[in-house]
């Protein structure tokens, strides 16, 4: 059995554990386990379901200060963010709950036996129902909220699938603390052990994405990543559904009379949105768009300043920090970029400091990469064509950002038809990072940003692990409550009439 280890990346310390690697029989056994669990998750209802997740949620509250001790220890990440993201962990859960109870996520419509203008119809009854077991991969940089307790297990519970979670190796011991809470929460309302597992090693998350008796997976990480699990995915003899949320440029666009206006507070918001859990968000502005001219010139040496004086921080593990500063180099040597603020080196491998780059839309094709750290690039546009031929440049993101002012709104309304295409929120005179849980969010743009045209945030989340089953001329014994006739509580489209 291989002994797992964990590291502290503010230190460098090593910290042993008693965990050890899943073997390829344990994921058998674990996801069979699973499998076994559906049929008692389906005899829970709805309402049983959303008791349950209020229950983790509940168990969670009771061990945050554990939780976020031991994430402190195993990912540098400062005790506020921790506990924020306990915090948005346990409202997930819950708003999730209340989702369960309210229906309308089941999509369920009646449409009854009779007559129409193509003749006789049969009685036909359509609702959503789970997909079956499915293996969710935890997030190196949001150990709880995209973890084993995050938004992926709670959106797959909530549609009524057992879960698997491959536990990421940059935090074994806040995974399994998590896990043992959520597994005691099974156990206290008498369910199988199988409705929530966990598997160690990367080895196990290759057996779990292969298993016959997975029904989809969800994938937070980076896009190497992301392929590899995709490509175990499509040799598959059943291929599933593979919901990975991968890099992400973040384009923000700051127009001429936004930078005139209000570049030092741009700046100020920038800075922090940049830096911010050692700007190892997801959804970091990456890619800033700065007009040409004085005004630009300001806000930029304002951001570079900020960014100057920031304090290093230490990031997740070591290789990712390797990463940001090879990542970080080699776009500082490209021909026509320039480094406003170099990354100061470390004596700590896993620690960094903020960069800052410039460059022009001719040199775009070349720095087109997520640089997953404290850092951004410049890009200073001449004037409004520059800037659309610019961002038709862009690959697909999770976010566009813009700032622009009042009477701007012509060229508001053009450069929001160039970013359009480009990502899945549109975020005005704000910034990013940030992303609120609740029934409106949409996590998810056009690839590379990830590779669904669903959300992994929110409560549409819950349809990745969702599939229509239609029920015709069924007898109502067979049906389930939702779809019987008399039934109240779920909203219903009926005859094509929406009846809430």
């Amino acid at each position: 059995m291989t002994v797992l280890y964990s590291h502290n990346p503010a230190t460098g310390e090593e910290i042993p554990t008693e965990l050890q690697a899943t073997t390829t029989e344990e994921v058998d056994r674990i996801v069979r386990e699973a499998e076994a669990a559906l049929t008692a998750l389906a005899a829970l209802g709805r309402g049983g379901r959303a008791r349950l997740l209020e229950a983790m949620a509940d168990r969670l509250d009771g061990g945050r200060d554990g939780l976020v001790e031991t994430a402190m220890s195993e990912t540098g990440l400062a005790r506020p963010r921790l506990e924020g993201e306990v915090g948005r962990t346990i409202f997930q859960l819950r708003l999730f709950a209340e989702a369960v109870r309210e229906g309308s996520f089941l999509e369920a419509a009646i449409d009854h036996a009779g007559q129409t203008p193509l003749g006789p119809a049969p009685d036909v009854r359509r609702m959503l129902v789970p997909l079956g077991p499915v293996a969710v991969f935890g997030a190196s940089n949001f150990p709880l909220a995209f973890s084993v307790p995050g938004g992926d297990t709670a959106s797959a519970v909530a549609a009524g699938c057992p879960v698997v979670v491959k536990a990421h190796e940059s935090h074994p011991l806040t995974s399994q603390l998590a896990f043992d809470a959520l597994r005691a929460t099974v156990e206290d309302l008498g369910l199988p052990p199988g409705t929530i597992g966990l598997v160690h090693g990367r080895e196990a998350g290759a057996s779990l994405v292969v298993h016959p008796l997975v029904k989809a997976v969800g994938f937070t990480g980076s896009p190497a990543g992301g392929r590899a699990l995709l490509d175990l995915v499509n040799a598959r003899p059943e291929p599933i559904p593979f919901y990975g949320e991968l890099g992400s440029l973040n384009p923000l666009v700051v127009t001429l009379g936004a930078a005139a206006a209000r570049g030092a507070a741009i700046a100020q918001g920038l800075a922090a949105s940049i830096t911010g859990s050692g700007g190892q968000l997801c959804t970091k502005p990456g890619l800033v768009f700065v007009p040409a001219g004085e005004a630009g010139d300001r806000l930029v040496e304002e951001l570079a300043a900020i960014l100057a004086e920031s304090i290093a921080q230490p990031l997740l593990n070591i290789g990712i920090a390797s990463s940001y500063r090879e990542i970080l180099g080699r776009l500082a040597s490209t021909p026509g970029v320039a480094s406003a603020v170099t990354a100061q080196e470390q004596s700590e491998p896993a620690w960094a400091a903020a960069g800052l780059l410039v460059t022009g839309p001719a040199e775009l094709p070349e720095i087109l990469e997520e640089c997953f750290g404290p850092a951004a690039v410049v890009v200073r546009y001449a004037d409004e064509a520059d800037l659309v031929a610019a961002l038709k440049q862009v690959p697909g993101s999770l976010t566009a950002s813009l700032h622009s002012e009042p009477d701007e709104s012509a060229l508001t309304r053009r450069i929001v038809a160039a970013v359009t295409p480009l990502a899945g929120r549109l975020v005005f005179n704000g910034f990013p990072t940030g992303v609120r849980v609740s029934w409106a969010q949409h996590h998810g743009g056009p690839w590379p940003s990830t590779n669904t045209l669903h959300t992994s945030v929110g409560v549409t989340a819950m349809r990745r692990f969702l599939r229509p089953l239609v029920w015709q001329d069924a007898p109502e014994h067979l049906l389930p409550e939702e779809l019987r006739d008399g039934h109240t509580g779920t909203p219903r489209r009926i005859d094509g009439t929406l009846h809430a």
